[in-house]
């Protein structure tokens, strides 16, 4: 019904477990695949998601779900998934989370990823990767946060073309061209720990 109320979007079909799901994603090529981490099925969504990429890779997955475990989100995020919404938001986030998905660009509750960031152990040692710069492990950070270059240029006192200059750079360097892949990367690098 959410859905349903967006000129923009249109909802293809549904299923009640993975290995449907799968099958309508194969049957319909929807731009985004919103998924929910609980469905039954002898396919686990976790497993369903590189799935999707693999065979069907003009489909983005969202994932929508009641489970706030900071390292599940993780797992997820490094599967492929380009948005991780929590179900207690969903009637705020999950539009936005399709619309950035469907433009290749990822969405993480925003208290989820503080709750990652804190989540993170302190004493691993790990610290900024050396081939970024200063300003491009900030820009990296703020992107991973969920912020967008106008919020990252106010904060960094910078204009927005210094922030597309940054993240250029810091995506050539990482590998990195969704905000998904940034989040995962700034993740696994304990970048979200302070």
């Amino acid at each position: 019904m959410l859905l349903d109320s967006e000129p923009d979007i249109t909802v293809v079909a549904g299923a009640g477990n993975t290995v449907d799901a799968l099958r309508a994603v194969l049957d319909h090529r929807p731009s985004v695949l919103v998924l929910d981490v609980n469905m039954p099925g002898d396919l686990s969504s976790l497993d369903a998601i590189p799935l999707v990429r693999v065979r069907c890779p003009v489909t983005a997955t969202v994932v929508l779900t009641i489970n706030g475990d900071p390292e599940f989100a993780r797992q997820t995020l490094l599967a492929g998934a380009l948005g991780y919404v929590l179900k207690n938001a969903a009637d705020t986030q999950l539009v936005e989370a399709i619309r950035l998905a469907a433009g290749g660009e990822g969405f993480l509750d925003p208290v989820l990823a503080t709750r990652i960031a804190f989540a993170l152990p302190d004493d691993s040692g790990t610290r900024l990767p050396d081939q970024l710069t200063g300003r491009e492990c900030q820009v990296l950070r703020l992107i991973a946060l969920g912020h967008t270059n106008g919020e990252i240029a106010g904060q960094l006192s910078i204009s927005s073309r210094t922030v597309d200059t940054h993240r250029s750079r810091m995506q050539a360097k990482t590998g990195c061209s969704t905000r998904a892949e940034v989040v995962g990367y700034a993740v696994s690098h304990h970048m979200l720990d302070d």
